[in-house]
This record gives C-alpha cells, sequence and structure tokens, in this order.
C-alpha cells in the first residue's frame, strides 16, 4: 500500500485586523485567531508591549489614537499599506477599542457629572472610530466577504452600576450601527455583527463585580476573556455565513 501525501495547503493564510488588543478580550482574540493560522494586524493606543504575550512582531502593531479622527484616517491608510504583501485582503475586522472614563475617585460618571469633552472623545473612540474604520476598509474587506465584528456591552441595553453614561450609551449607539451596517454592507458581501459581553474576567473589573455575579447571573460566575474570543472568532468564521447583523450576548443569562 503507497502512503497517502498531504498535499499542501495553498489557502492564501486570512488576515484579522483587531483594535484595543492591550489587554483582557483582546489579547485572547490575538491568541485565539494567531492559533488558527491568521495573521492579526493591531491596533492599541500604546506602542508594542516588550514581553510581548502572543508570537507577533511591530510589523503587526499600529500605535493609534483613536480618539483622533485624523490619526485614525493615518492609520487606515498605513493598514493598507501592511495589507499589500497579503494582495490587500482582509477578511476581519474587530472593533474592541472602547474607553469609559471614571471620576477622580474611579467611581461612576453619570448624565449629570459627564462634560461635553467626555461624551465626545468616548463616542470618537467607541463609535465614530469603528465606522471610519470600516468605511476605510470596506474595497479590502469586499475583496475576500469578509466580516465586521463590534464590541458592545450589557451596560448598552441597562444601566450598569460600574460602567458611564456615555459609555453605555455609546455602547447602544454602537447596536443600533452594527444594524444599519449589516444592511448597507451586506449588499457587498460584507457581514457585520456585534457581540456583546457581560461581566467579564479581566483586570478592569470594579469592585462589588461578585455582588453582580452572585445575584444576576444564573451561571454563577464571570465570563472569561477565552469565552468571548471564541464567538468573535465565530462570527469571522465559515461557520456563521448566514449571519448578519445579530448581537450575541455572552453573559451566562445575565440579562434574562
Amino acid at each position: 500500500m503507497t502512503e497517502s501525501r498531504r498535499l499542501p495547503n495553498t489557502e492564501p493564510r486570512r488576515v484579522l485586523l483587531l483594535s484595543g488588543a492591550s489587554r483582557g478580550i483582546g489579547h485572547a482574540t490575538v491568541k485565539r485567531f494567531s492559533s488558527a493560522g491568521w495573521r492579526v494586524i493591531t491596533c492599541s493606543r500604546y506602542a508594542f508591549p516588550e514581553n510581548c504575550p502572543w508570537e507577533m512582531g511591530p510589523e503587526d502593531h499600529l500605535q493609534v489614537d483613536l480618539s483622533d479622527p485624523i490619526d485614525t484616517l493615518r492609520a487606515i491608510n498605513e493598514v493598507k499599506q501592511r495589507l499589500v504583501p497579503e494582495n490587500g485582503r482582509l477578511d476581519a475586522l474587530v472593533n474592541n477599542a472602547a474607553i469609559s472614563p471614571k471620576d477622580d475617585e474611579g467611581g461612576r460618571l453619570g448624565t449629570i457629572e459627564t462634560d461635553h469633552e467626555t461624551w465626545l472623545r468616548v463616542f470618537q473612540v467607541n463609535f465614530f472610530s469603528t465606522i471610519m474604520l470600516a468605511r476605510g476598509l470596506r474595497s479590502e474587506l469586499a475583496a475576500t466577504r469578509g466580516s465586521v465584528v463590534n464590541v458592545t456591552s450589557i451596560a448598552g441595553s441597562r444601566v450598569h452600576p460600574f460602567a458611564g453614561s456615555a459609555y453605555a450609551t455609546s455602547k447602544a449607539a454602537l447596536m443600533a450601527l452594527t444594524r444599519e451596517m449589516a444592511h448597507d454592507f451586506g449588499p457587498i458581501g460584507v457581514r457585520v455583527n456585534a457581540i456583546s459581553p457581560g461581566e467579564i474576567d479581566t483586570s478592569i473589573l470594579s469592585p462589588g463585580t461578585e455582588k453582580i455575579v452572585e445575584e444576576q447571573i444564573p451561571m454563577r460566575r464571570l465570563g472569561t476573556p477565552e469565552e468571548v474570543a471564541k464567538a468573535i472568532y465565530f462570527l469571522c468564521s465559515d461557520q456563521s455565513s448566514y449571519v448578519n447583523g445579530a448581537e450575541l450576548h455572552i453573559n451566562g443569562g445575565q440579562h434574562v
């Protein structure tokens, strides 16, 4: 019997652009996609970190201030240049970057306490940058019939004891934007969906989260960044090829 030979893989390497990669869900998402053989281009307001927890290099990281529209446009052009070796292909865009300002004592900023400048900065990062990136890279996404995933939040559907009003409102708006994008990007072959995480075990948890877990979450535990990353990967894979305009809740039943 002749020994069977495995044919070489001729499929092009898939490419992900991920914002907000510096910690938590972003870290886990990089690892999930990298383990599946994807090239992951990350962008955040921080420079490429020393002792980075994933296998990549500075050539696959962009330092960009998403609160600055001009710098965001600069980053879009840089992404296009970095995609040249991949024949300009971009298979997925994950908009994970977000900010949630606190008061001087680390407490929640409500509608009365949040000044106009803070509202503008939060919406630029959490909302406007997402559509800027998607519009700026729509040709690259269309070429691969790619996927966009916007990261919303359980705070976008209810008043949260820790998330500020500007953050929560921006996340509610982002879900509405996801719906509109799904309608507009669908005809060019690009799917747009959202994930809505609840209480996830990251370094930014606020004191008192354990009470939410005990009283509001039927599964009686926090979610993990890895569980969120798996859901993001699903929405960027062929397994979700007919899912468009959806918001996937990842919260252990907290919303029920």
